[in-house]
């Protein structure tokens, strides 16, 4: 009986997690492996001996996921249910010799990983950001910083006011938070920072998007997505959509290709990573300064004369890129 008690899906899951995913190098990591294992799986199994649980509930679990739409978590799913298995059975503690993921095809349980390639046009754009300012705080500023800043969702989602310098009106991210594993700098505009401005702080916690008073940053964003749906009547996006989007429109901007991949948080290329350590700073700052330029008269368009005026700051910030 003590066996079985030992070697459920939830005290494997949770030793697994302890273990070797606490240990992994990117924190981001580690909080994807909990919230995919525990969530999509734990809830499924957690009482089971995991040497019951077979491919047929591995499949059933993945294509629950796919038949809500999510299929690039599906995949995610998969590989990491894949690596807990192939650590019990390396451990050899928990009697597991067997991998029920082993002979599945993630291509015909779930489909072919593409990547996507959807930006949204200039009125999707303006219909988003509107919808986004009708949500209102925390998700509908979340969204619009998304799109001023073009980083990462979980980047802005699990900010803190600590990380922001309003008198440089810099943001550093720290390593453990990039996907990269490397510091980031994001300089911002004068409309990020007004954004920034105008949240609320809380005595409780740090976290600068929250639902629970500052103590926990926001987590899940289905339900504020779908409200932007609505909001919007766009549809067929997702929040990495609006990363793409924005990286799209950097490349009509008169800024190096490498600033633009900088901006972003992308790897330089190569030995540059290697022999060019310059930060970057001032060049990333005067092209967020032209994108959101190039953004406001997207989602903010104004009379023809005031447009004129608009046409000619935005002259004025390319002269001195």
């Amino acid at each position: 009986m003590q066996r079985r008690q030992s070697n459920t899906f939830a005290a494997v899951a949770r030793d697994f997690l302890d273990r070797h995913a606490a240990g992994l190098k990117k924190a981001k990591e580690a909080k994807e492996a909990k919230t995919i294992i525990e969530g999509e799986f734990g809830k499924r199994w957690g009482a089971r001996p995991v040497t019951d649980i077979t491919p047929h509930d591995v499949s059933t679990a993945i294509r629950a996921i796919v038949n809500r739409g999510a299929r690039y978590q599906a995949h995610n799913a998969f590989g990491w249910l894949r690596g807990l298995f192939n650590w019990a059975i390396g451990t050899g503690e928990y009697g597991v010799e067997v991998s029920p993921v082993e002979r599945l095809q993630p291509a015909k349980l779930i489909g072919k990983r593409e990547a996507r390639e959807r930006i949204l046009k200039d009125d999707e754009l303006r219909l988003v950001w509107a919808g986004a300012g009708d949500l209102g705080y925390p998700y509908g500023p979340l969204f619009r910083l998304l799109i001023l800043t073009g980083q990462r969702e979980r980047e802005i989602a699990d900010g803190s006011w600590t990380e922001i310098d309003f008198v440089k009106g810099l943001w550093t991210i720290p390593a453990e938070r990039m996907k990269g594993g490397r510091t980031h700098e994001v300089p911002l505009s004068a409309a990020a920072l007004a954004l920034l401005n105008s949240l609320p702080r809380f005595a409780s916690g740090d976290y600068i998007f929250t639902t629970t008073a500052g103590k926990k940053s926001v987590n899940g964003f289905s339900k504020a997505k779908a409200r932007i749906h609505k909001l919007s009547g766009v549809a067929d996006w997702k929040l990495h959509d609006l990363r793409r989007t924005m990286r799209t429109h950097l490349s009509a901007l008169p800024v190096q290709d490498l600033v633009r991949e900088l901006t972003i948080a992308h790897a330089k290329p190569g030995l540059h990573k290697v022999y060019d350590q310059h930060a970057y700073q001032d060049e990333k700052r005067q092209c967020l300064d032209l994108w959101e330029v190039r953004l406001l008269g997207i989602v903010e368009p104004k009379p023809a004369s005031v447009t004129d005026l608009a046409s000619v700051r935005e002259q004025k910030v390319r002269e001195t890129a």
